[in-house]
């Protein structure tokens, strides 16, 4: 498979399995203040810094793909995910652009021009921050385990709802940064990333955007 399309379809197919025996569900007040404590911790967020695991699974293997790297966000729209295994691959959204860094090999697709690649961008960035709370695209749900809070997002819209059934960020309960971003595309497929040593507003130059 293309690498692009390995990161895009990986990133935006995941099944919520792992979390829903252990969540309770939260009240119409403590949701409203989880999201209050979200959107201001998000707007003081400038940068992060931060490795990830994915990990992906396909009905039809009996192992689950796995792989890791770094990701690096820069406020308010520059992010870069860089895969080092298994394989050395990364990705830089820019300027309604995505350059893309294979082996050595690069090459640019422009975003601004596919309505439905710019929207995933967008999604993708906000997933990261963990502000997606746009009540007009999703009907939100808000639930708590031990250690983290979960929210999951279900779109509204028909083409983002085609694509994607279910958007889950899980937030620390200390830090409320965002510790897992899921999506669920159908019951047997899934993908999901977890952030490891994570760092928040630390000097990051748009020379780490270049790829």
């Amino acid at each position: 498979m293309n690498k692009y399309l390995f990161f895009m379809v990986s990133f935006f197919v995941l099944n919520t399995q792992n979390c829903i025996s252990q969540e309770n569900k939260m009240s119409n007040e403590e949701a409203s203040q989880l999201r209050t404590n979200i959107i201001e911790k998000s707007k003081k967020t400038v940068t992060i810094v931060s490795e990830f695991e994915q990990f992906k699974h396909l009905d039809f293997l009996s192992n689950d793909i796995k792989s890791s790297g770094n990701l690096v966000f820069k406020s308010p729209n520059l992010i870069k995910w860089e895969y080092l295994i298994p394989f050395n691959y990364s990705v830089v959204f820019k300027n309604d652009k995505l350059f893309i860094n294979d082996e050595g090999v690069k090459s640019k697709i422009d975003l601004s021009s596919n309505k439905t690649f710019k929207s995933l961008n967008n999604l993708i960035i906000k997933s990261v921050r963990g502000d997606m709370f746009d009540d007009k695209l999703f009907d939100m749900q808000y639930f708590e385990i031990k250690k983290k809070y979960i929210i999951k997002f279900i779109p509204k819209e028909n083409t983002l709802k085609s694509m994607i059934r279910v958007f889950i960020l899980s937030f620390d309960k200390n830090s409320l940064n965002v510790i897992e971003i899921k999506m669920q595309e159908n019951a047997e497929d899934y993908t999901l990333l977890k952030f490891i040593n994570q760092k928040i507003n630390t000097i990051v130059s748009d020379e780490v955007f270049s790829n």
